[in-house]
């Protein structure tokens, strides 16, 4: 056997942890290539690996034939050859040789050793990858040893890990040797390493972090339903109790803050909002506008959408700085949320009491059947309104045909406000420009 064979092995064995089935199927495996591309063939060679001594024994199956009827050297030998070990041989039996491997060529050494090189890298990767790829989701401590624009590179225990820049928080900064807790978040198969994608911005991270601060989470007691976050900036989090006992915000909440505020220092002093989550989609949308109170909720499930009408002087606070308060109400929520202004809303409503061109009697039918306002009964359909007592086919298309024409109208004298005004406008310019006396109020002339 070639003592550098023994010895890369035996190196190996220590070095390296991989299990001893596996590293026995790598070793069987490198000198069964080394064996057919020294005899053609593979077939009736056997390959015995000691684990406790580290070395090898090649065994070569052959069968006994008359002397001089040799025609297969690789799986045959005369019978005075095989008599040579042992007398009492005889034609047709099994005789089995030991290769002597330090006699390979200086090439198929080598190529022994680099081929058992890199079956060894390939199950190192695999190996690796497979660890971590079952780590994803956990939090862990990494140590940072490398800062360039793009990424941050940083260790674990001797495993390199990935920070990429979009998994950062836009206002952390960071410094070599600094140790920072992240979530693993992926991890891909490349031509070199598996590459570990790490992140302190996925909503995960907050996930995993209440989990550590929060039993109540931990144990199942208290789920997170859902997350949604801007990282650096704020967070909005729905939590439901499993037991009734247990207030589902006060126990994230802790005692004096102490567990929302250990969460809250790891991030950076990022804001989060804790709410107690609900099935029924208008009481989830309300609090998750928190701190706003919306004055109503209307919600198109077809569109999963909905218009929450805010008080004029919390408007402000209901959008947020930049959208963010009500985009991230969206995404918790689940709905597309569009803010609009109690008096813009209100304004918009026509009232079906002043509605002239519908008689009394037909007003109180659809005021009965609890239709306040036009909108209302225009969403409604005809045949809706033909549920309601007193009210057929011919009325119900009638009313329809008033309603519609209300808005035609207020179209056209939107219309004719806007022509007004720009008339207006160019008479003050020309008045301008020509430095002469025009009286501003009189009325636009039609041009045929």
């Amino acid at each position: 056997m070639n003592q550098a064979i023994v010895e890369a092995i035996q190196l190996l064995l220590k070095e390296k942890e991989i299990e001893k089935a596996v590293f026995e199927e790598i070793i069987q495996g490198v000198f069964l290539s080394a064996i057919k591309r020294n005899y053609g063939t593979s077939e009736n060679f056997d390959v015995i690996f000691n684990m406790d001594r580290g070395d090898i024994e090649i065994y070569c199956k052959k069968t006994i034939v008359e002397d001089g009827a040799l025609t297969d050297p690789v799986n045959e030998i005369e019978l005075a050859e095989a008599q040579k070990e042992d007398p009492d041989f005889i034609v047709g039996e099994e005789y089995v040789e030991i290769i002597d491997y330090g006699k390979f060529g200086r090439r198929t050494i080598l190529a022994v050793k680099q081929n058992l090189m890199q079956r060894i890298k390939e199950i190192e990767k695999e190996n690796q990858f497979n660890e971590f790829y079952e780590r994803i989701g956990e939090i862990v401590v990494a140590d940072i040893h490398q800062i360039s624009g793009r990424e941050i590179r940083l260790n674990i225990d001797k495993t390199e890990v990935i920070l990429p820049k979009d998994e950062q928080i836009y206002n952390e900064r960071y410094r070599m040797g600094q140790s920072i807790r992240c979530i693993i978040k992926d991890v891909r198969r490349t031509a070199k390493e598996p590459e570990i994608i790490i992140s302190r911005s996925d909503p995960g991270f907050i996930k995993r972090l209440f989990e550590l601060e929060v039993p109540e989470i931990y144990d199942g007691i208290i789920e997170i339903k859902t997350i949604a976050r801007e990282a650096g900036d704020r967070t909005k989090i729905a939590v439901e109790s499993n037991d009734s006992r247990i207030d589902p915000v006060g126990a994230c909440v802790g005692m004096k803050g102490v567990r929302i505020q250990a969460i809250v220092r790891e991030l950076n002093n990022e804001k989060i909002d804790i709410i107690a989550w609900s099935p029924d989609p208008e009481l989830f949308i309300r609090r998750a506008l928190s701190p706003v109170v919306p004055t109503e909720v209307i919600i198109d499930h077809n569109e999963k959408s909905a218009q929450v009408i805010i008080p004029d002087e919390n408007i402000a606070s209901a959008v947020g700085r930049k959208g963010q308060n009500i985009r991230l109400a969206s995404t918790l929520s689940r709905f597309k949320l569009s803010p609009i202004k109690e008096s813009d809303y209100y304004e918009e409503e026509i009232e079906i009491s002043s509605v002239e061109n519908l008689n009394s009697s037909i007003r109180k039918k659809l005021e009965a059947a609890d239709y306040q306002y036009v909108d209302e009964i225009l969403d409604a359909g005809m045949e809706r309104l033909m549920e309601i007592p007193g009210i057929g086919k011919v009325t119900a298309a009638k009313i329809i045909e008033v309603l519609e024409s209300l808005y035609e109208e207020e179209n056209e004298e939107n219309e004719n406000s806007h022509n007004e005004k720009h008339f207006q406008k160019t008479l003050e310019q020309n008045r301008k420009n020509s430095n002469t006396n025009v009286n501003l109020n009189d009325k636009p002339t039609k041009i045929s």
